[in-house]
């Protein structure tokens, strides 16, 4: 039998047995170590940076457009599903949605069940400001001190529609009416376009001056403000689209009286004391005054519809013609009608009252017919949609079957 050699003779002459490679033994090459550690480093600050992202605090969903409402409320009425906490939107009905918004952003609900159509969240973002026109909504989300980034989703999907940075303070509110959106701080105003997400104008008050209130509507930008000292105020209204002014008036007040603007659609309506003073969009003059003494269905409040301006004030609605002043209508109500429904090319009014729900003719007041409810309450605005009433109030959302 041939002698094998011994292993440390085959390691010296480099033998090894048939069949069988050899591999030198030892430590990986220092690159190999280098890129291993590298890739580590890029996995960890990865997932951090993921973590912390806002890609990762988001949560959204979407949904297919919402099938146009059909029917009409019934003749009695209750609640059927309610959500609490501020709206956040003067509007809360769009694209066949209703909107509510959170402390982290906005849900999209189905009006007859409730149910969550959509949803658009930020765990790592405070909401600033919600609002919605141009079947847009649009939300300002806090990250840090200042109110800094703004996205805007189509109401009936979600679909995000764009993003942009902004510098607004930690204070502001949103506002919106056709093709503007409007940001307010005691500061100063902006107006962006809702639909191409750009900045149109800014404004500020003088020096020494606040501002009260801001409100955008189809006559354009009004803005209430007060100076340092005086008792008396500055109305103004600005271009919705340039800033440009229009007109300004003064409003000189007792010691007793404060004042509130109400609006600025096709008039402009400022709350002095316990009156409403209507205002011409075209030269701040004064058309008509409508009591406004504190009761039981809430301050007063303002919108308008096709032809004329609506107020509602101490129980009661009144409807005024925006070219004269005069007044059209007047009926019992604890609150405001949402946008009218067309019913055979008469549109109709859904009146939140005493007894419920009176569906009334837009131009003349007559009531049509009614949905009967308890225990509605007051201060709210109500909207038909389908066979569903939706009321937005100060402090959540109620719907009504």
């Amino acid at each position: 039998m041939k002698d094998l050699p011994s292993p440390l003779s085959s390691l010296r002459s480099g033998w090894v047995p048939e069949g069988r490679p050899f591999h030198h033994l030892g430590s990986p090459p220092l690159r190999v170590w280098v890129w291993t550690a590298a890739t580590l480093v890029l996995v960890v600050v990865a997932a951090v940076l993921w973590r912390n992202s806002d890609a990762a605090a988001t949560d959204s969903t979407t949904t297919a457009p919402a099938d146009a409402p059909t029917g009409a409320p019934a003749g009695a009425v209750s609640e059927v599903w309610s959500v609490s906490g501020d709206p956040r939107t003067a509007d809360v009905v769009e694209g066949g949605r209703v909107l509510a918004g959170s402390d982290h952003g906005v849900r999209a609900l189905d009006p007859a069940t409730g149910e969550e159509a959509w949803r658009y969240t930020r765990g790592n973002a405070w909401l600033c400001g919600l609002t919605v026109t141009d079947g847009v909504v649009v939300a300002v989300f806090r990250t840090e001190d200042r109110c800094d980034e703004a996205v805007g989703l189509h109401a009936g999907t979600g679909v995000r529609a764009w993003t942009r940075n902004v510098n607004f303070r930690s204070d502001m509110t949103l506002s919106s009416t056709d093709r503007i959106v409007l940001a307010h701080s005691p500061t100063g105003i902006v107006t962006l376009d809702p639909t191409g997400n750009n900045i149109r104008w800014r404004y500020a008050p003088p020096s020494g001056c606040e501002l009260l209130g801001s409100d955008a509507g189809d006559a354009g930008v009004a803005v209430l403000e007060r100076c340092a000292g005086s008792r008396v105020l500055q109305l103004r209204l600005l271009d919705g689209f340039d800033g440009s002014a229009h007109w300004t008036r003064d409003l000189t007040l007792s010691d007793a009286e404060d004042a509130e603007l109400l609006g600025a659609d096709l008039l402009v309506g400022v709350r002095t004391g316990d009156e409403v003073e209507l205002r011409s969009a075209a030269d701040g003059a004064l058309l008509t005054t409508l009591a406004a003494t504190a009761t039981a269905e809430g301050a007063a409040r303002q919108s308008a519809i096709d032809g004329a301006v609506l107020v509602s004030a101490g129980g009661t609605l009144t409807a005024v013609e925006p070219g004269s002043g005069r007044r059209l209508w007047e009926a019992a109500a604890t609150g405001l009608p949402g946008e009218p429904v067309s019913d055979d090319d008469r549109p109709r009014l859904t009146v939140p009252d005493s007894q419920g729900f009176a569906h009334r003719d837009a131009a003349t007041g007559e009531e049509l017919d009614r949905s009967v409810a308890s225990g509605v309450p007051a201060g709210g605005t109500a909207t038909t949609v389908g066979g569903t009433v939706v009321l937005r109030l100060p402090d959540g959302v109620r719907a009504y079957r």
